[in-house]
């Protein structure tokens, strides 16, 4: 069976799941386009942890994330939602063809790039100009889920829109958003060619998922793996062991006690976890 989180990506889960609808098995490519930058006038690329927070927010209902944000630039990979789950990165009409719901599985990909951005003093007019680092790892992962590496309405290569509901809801693969029914963004622009089958490799140890995926009364198999992990380091702070796999006292008292371990005094060694004390403590990936 396919993982519901892609191996090797950061876990965000920023709850609010919903089923898909069923159907052919899709995914949509869209690039952020956060800054609007020209030949002219580029822009330095808005950094990764700007849309990570922006994205990480869904939760409160400020932003729709997507299933996964990818950084071309460094193969840098954020999950918000598990991949059975609808996103909210389209408009959805009510009594509609359910965009985000629209086959077994939506997988929305959110591309950290706009037209004319600057890394590294470079810059970057289309999305394939960039060293889509990561795309290879991703691709693979979609693909795992059943969606076939074809672009039904042909693959991106402008900042125009081709739009056929009839092809949407009949055949599964790749679209653009600018090909989507009921939106009228006309991103990506262009996709990176698609890739032979690689090797998905899951991580030992799960991936740092960010310091505010440790919120109170959060349910998940990563707290019990973390809960152990504590107990066995020498700082277990817990009352009991019920129901260990919800963020609760016990877990902020033992992480604490974990980074003092660790060398952090005062307010750095306070809740929530760091990324270096996570990779240190060798959560195993579950």
């Amino acid at each position: 069976m396919a993982d519901l989180w892609m191996p090797g990506a950061t876990r965000l889960d920023v709850g609010d799941h919903a089923p898909t609808g069923g159907g052919p098995a899709k995914a949509i490519g869209h690039i952020t386009w956060d800054r609007n930058a020209t030949a002219a006038k580029p822009i330095a690329l808005v950094p990764y942890e700007n849309l990570v927070g922006y994205f990480g927010r869904n939760a409160a209902g400020k932003a729709a994330a997507p299933h996964l944000l990818w950084d071309p630039f460094t193969g840098r990979i954020t999950q918000f939602l598990p991949a059975n789950s609808r996103s909210k990165s389209l408009v959805d009409r009510s009594g509609g063809t359910r965009t985000n719901r629209a086959g077994s599985v939506v997988i929305q990909v959110e591309a950290l790039f706009f037209p004319y951005c600057q890394v590294a003093g470079k810059t970057y007019a289309r999305l394939i100009d960039t060293p889509c680092l990561g795309w290879d790892r991703l691709n693979t992962w979609v693909r795992s889920w059943g969606v076939p590496n074809t672009w039904p309405m042909g693959r991106p290569t402008d900042f125009t829109s081709h739009r056929n509901e009839s092809t949407w809801e009949t055949q599964g693969g790749w679209y653009g958003h600018s090909q989507v029914p009921e939106n009228t963004h006309q991103d990506p622009g262009s996709w990176p060619t698609f890739v032979g089958a690689q090797p998905i490799v899951k991580p030992t140890y799960e991936p740092f998922p960010g310091a505010a995926w440790f919120t109170t009364g959060r349910k998940s198999p990563i707290v019990a793996a973390m809960h152990n992990r504590l107990v066995a380091v020498g700082c277990n702070r817990y009352q009991s062991s019920a129901n260990k796999d919800v963020i609760g006292s016990g877990d902020v008292a033992s992480y604490e006690a974990w980074q003092r371990k660790c060398g952090y005094t005062g307010t750095a060694a306070k809740w929530p976890p760091g990324k270096t004390t996570w990779d240190k403590l060798h959560v195993p990936n579950v």
